[in-house]
């Protein structure tokens, strides 16, 4: 069965902690986006070790598997929006449906183990990217096409909240 989308506009947490998971935004700058990465890899390779990982706690909510599919895709989409900031000015972001991808993907039904190897790739080159951040890079801008304006410094912060926030909707 299809989750609902989710339409909600999530950048409000540049702004306040997020009271579903507890992360505060203001804590995070790029440099510090590799570790938090690196840690969170071990965490998410045992979640999808568990038996249950394929099982969807309600209708209306992503699997554990599910939700390490996105997060790999999450992992891989900022990383190429962090490079197009880097390189491009006044970067333009392409449209993401995360909900058309899990569907197309077929998160459902990966191989939880091929994921866990797949999400480490990502997250290690994800982190690998934000640890090559200059300071005076984090002002770069770039532009989400429904006009929310990131700098580097807001995309690592919304970036490690989407990351540890689906990691806390997994218990991990």
């Amino acid at each position: 069965m299809p989750i609902i989308p989710d339409a909600k506009d999530w950048t409000w947490v540049l702004s306040r902690p997020c009271n579903e998971c507890g992360f505060d935004a203001s804590a995070v700058t790029p440099s510090t986006v590799p570790g938090s990465v690196e840690n969170m890899l071990p965490r998410w390779r045992a979640v999808l070790r568990r038996p249950d990982v394929a099982e969807r706690p309600n209708d209306s909510t992503w699997s554990a598997l599910e939700y390490a599919c996105h997060v790999r895709d999450v992992f891989n989409l900022f990383d190429r929006r962090l490079n197009l900031m880097l390189t491009d000015d006044d970067a333009k972001f392409d449209d993401w449906d995360q909900d058309r991808t899990a569907v197309e993907s077929d998160y459902a039904n990966a191989e939880p183990a091929l994921v866990g190897a797949e999400l480490t790739a990502e997250g290690e080159q994800v982190a690998a990217s934000f640890a090559r951040v200059n300071e005076s890079e984090w002002g770069r801008t770039g532009l989400r096409s429904n006009g929310s304006e990131f700098t580097v410094l807001t995309l690592a912060q919304y970036f490690l909240h989407d990351v540890t926030h689906h990691l806390v909707d997994v218990d991990g």
